[in-house]
């Protein structure tokens, strides 16, 4: 009985020493660790396949593709990453001679693109690159019993690295056309890069005579890329296309080492999950050192990157905020990145708010708790979080979230003057600012157009309402009213919202996946706002496969979208209502099949133009016309708000850049103190529990001791 007095003397005391829900071991207190979550696991780690954003997160901060955007400067600007300086362009006729740079694009056959690499960039550590004694690869030819064990890379003993190299760039740009990949831009590749789509049809026929066989990349030509020397090679676009540098900030251009292909497609590797898709082998600032996609995910810092330092140059009020202060120092500014799956977002908000995330997006059920808006209807941080050291940063999404009318129905489609009117009538009904403010907690700005702010085209106050649903009234832009709508209503022939010509009222449908509790409020809303002007709507759920066909096969009135820029330049929001990019003609991304020969002319003359006062005027008129035209409702595009703690610094919302974790360092004695501050444990309930349980213990031990003596 003593002993056990003595074990819960013992268990009491160890109780008082650390903190008792830290998700962390102790040891790792002090290091420069930052700590985050993912939500959901990413499906592709190979950069010739990965394209969604939470495979990026990881992705841009494994690799060194040759450009990347600037951390800190606004309007989005392209800058070196791997590559030593911008790459160099020239062009040619279809006789492949040179043209000076002022030739007009329609004579420009070709536009060639010399990248030079820096050298002395290096791999990370991996097995693939070990070499014995002679030089040789030590894992290049694996026997069955020299794979027992082996889950990880790490389970080798043995690690080396290597030069990155221009033929490593070359190489990765072969792996696009690989028929066994299916990556996701090789069909828009294939309409630039020289000889893509050739190459591609190669691999295919090769395949096909021995499909057991992976056929070899560099067995075949391919004119579009050649090698120059190790730290320079030369990239041959069809025509003129300012686009295709944007390309180069993504994963899809980084180098692949040889090494890491024949090292991962040896026998008994996919089975061990040891592919290029689940352990990537990059140059970049970081490695994957764990992935267990169910639980965490790691990344730790490459001991070779040493080719980067954080930017000195930014925007105005940079330096004040602190952002310059790391200026010169070498890159990452973090030993390691966690990664913990958190698919709720409670026990998210509740981690950050006990300091054990550095970093928190908000959901709707935490909004009012983090967030207040100030007279000016600025938004800041609450009392709450204020008091807790947390700051809120905030940016406008490259994103545009709409409502599109399919240009093929007979009632809201085409160019007649009756759909048209209708159009613009909704248009105004439709209030998104009313939208934006109960169902998104005002994180949004109404959209006038289909390019979002920061983008080039985008035109600030006045100049850039969209004049069809908007006036112009004390310095800001306010929704015309309902009575315009109405008017325009019954000038297209639906007076209060009843057909002249058949004397029924009107009824539009409504196509959407939208069917849970939550989105009955927001569809609710929706058929308020048609009620305005007296239209009917139907909303017509589905679920997403049966919503994509229905898509397809233009067999839909209005329909609820969505884009994410995949670079910021204006021609990636303006194809969108391209007639060649039309859905149910051409299979495109414009769902909305809205066609105008006009505007088709000039995203033609648009689309591959540098970006200048020419550019912008012809933009100008692109949106008179769709504004008139009114093929969507404008919709809104999001914004990003998220919260850092005190101790985490170099925190600017950059919505371009997926490789920020390398600009971000934290101050871990700092953190350390304020989680022991806010986690501290309620002791007095479990002393008093344990004194209850020596008492009733004693009790015990004395009843059993009288009761021996009387024996």
């Amino acid at each position: 009985m003593k002993r056990l007095a003595a074990y819960l003397l013992m268990v009491l005391l160890a109780a008082c020493d650390g903190l008792w829900n830290a998700p962390y071991p102790a040891k790792d207190a002090y290091s420069s660790i930052l700590y985050t979550a993912f939500t959901e696991r990413p499906k592709h780690l190979d950069p010739a396949q990965a394209y969604s954003e939470n495979e990026y997160a990881l992705l841009a901060n494994i690799y060194a593709p040759p450009l990347q955007y600037h951390y800190l400067k606004r309007p989005y600007e392209l800058v070196p990453l791997a590559a030593s300086a911008m790459p160099e362009v020239t062009y040619q006729d279809s006789s492949h001679h040179a043209l000076p740079a002022d030739t007009p694009q329609d004579r420009i056959a070709y536009s060639i693109y010399e990248i030079h690499i820096k050298p002395g960039m290096r791999y990370q550590p991996h097995p693939a690159f070990a070499r014995d004694g002679k030089g040789q690869p030590v894992y290049d030819h694996l026997l069955p019993e020299q794979m027992k064990g082996v889950h990880a890379p790490r389970d080798f003993r043995l690690t080396g690295t290597r030069a990155v190299t221009a033929y490593d760039y070359a190489y990765q740009i072969r792996r696009l056309a690989d028929p066994e990949l299916h990556s996701p831009i090789y069909g828009v590749m294939s309409e630039y890069i020289v000889g893509l789509r050739e190459y591609s049809q190669k691999l295919q026929e090769v395949q096909k005579k021995n499909p057991d066989v992976h056929p070899d990349l560099l067995a075949y030509p391919l004119p579009g890329v050649e090698v120059v020397d190790d730290t320079t090679y030369r990239i041959v676009i069809k025509g003129k296309y300012p686009q295709f540098a944007y390309w180069l900030a993504m994963p899809f251009f980084s180098p692949m080492p040889q090494e890491a292909e024949r090292f991962y497609n040896q026998p008994g590797m996919k089975e061990r999950n040891l592919t290029l898709d689940w352990w990537p082998v990059g140059s970049g600032p970081y490695y994957l050192s764990e992935n267990d996609p169910n639980r965490r995910m790691v990344l730790e810092k490459n001991p070779y990157y040493d080719s980067e330092r954080y930017p000195s140059q930014g925007e105005a009020g940079d330096g004040k905020a602190g952002l310059l202060d790391d200026a010169g120092k070498k890159l990452p500014l973090t030993g390691r990145v966690v990664f913990t799956l958190e698919k709720e977002t409670i026990p998210y908000w509740n981690k950050f708010l006990q300091g054990y995330y550095d970093a928190s997006g908000i959901s709707s059920d935490s909004f009012d708790q983090a967030v207040q808006m100030s007279v000016g209807g600025e938004a800041q941080v609450s009392d709450e979080m204020r008091r807790k050291g947390i700051t809120l940063s905030t940016s406008v999404a490259t994103s545009t979230m709409y409502t599109g009318f399919n240009w093929l129905d007979p009632v809201v489609g085409g160019s007649s003057e009756r759909a048209r009117k209708l159009r613009q009538a909704i248009s105004i009904a439709v209030d998104f600012e009313e939208f934006i403010s109960i169902f998104a907690n005002g994180r949004g700005v109404a959209a006038q157009s289909p390019i979002p702010p920061g983008i080039f085209g985008y035109r600030e106050g006045r100049a850039g309402i969209n004049p069809v649903v908007y006036d112009w009234v004390d310095g800001e832009p306010r929704r015309k009213p309902i009575s315009d709508a109405k008017r325009l209503l019954a000038e297209a022939g639906y007076p209060n919202g009843v057909d002249q010509q058949t004397h029924q009222p009107l009824v539009i449908n409504l196509d959407t996946t939208a069917s849970g509790a939550g989105d009955k409020a927001r569809l609710d809303w929706l058929r308020k706002q048609f009620d305005k002007i007296n239209v009917q709507l139907v909303v017509r759920s589905t679920d997403y496969n049966r919503f994509q066909d229905k898509i397809r096969r233009g067999d839909t009135q209005m329909f609820y979208y969505g884009w994410n820029a995949d670079y910021p330049d204006p021609e990636n929001f303006l194809f969108l209502l391209d007639s060649a990019q039309g859905k149910v003609a051409h299979g495109g991304e414009n769902a909305s099949n809205y066609s105008n020969p006009e505007y088709d002319m000039l995203f033609e003359r648009m689309k591959n133009m540098d970006n200048g006062p020419e550019r912008q005027a012809i933009i100008d008129k692109m949106l008179a016309i769709i504004r008139s035209d009114a093929p969507w409702l404008w919709g809104y595009h999001p914004k990003n708000y998220v919260l850092q703690h005190g101790w985490l610094y170099n925190v600017k919302p950059n919505v371009m850049a997926n490789n920020k974790l390398k600009y971000w360092r934290v101050d871990p004695r700092q953190r350390a103190l304020y989680q022991e501050r806010w986690n501290k444990p309620v002791l007095w309930p479990l002393w008093l529990g344990g004194t209850v349980l020596l008492i009733f213990a004693f009790w015990i031990w004395r009843a059993l001791r009288k009761r021996d003596e009387a024996r």
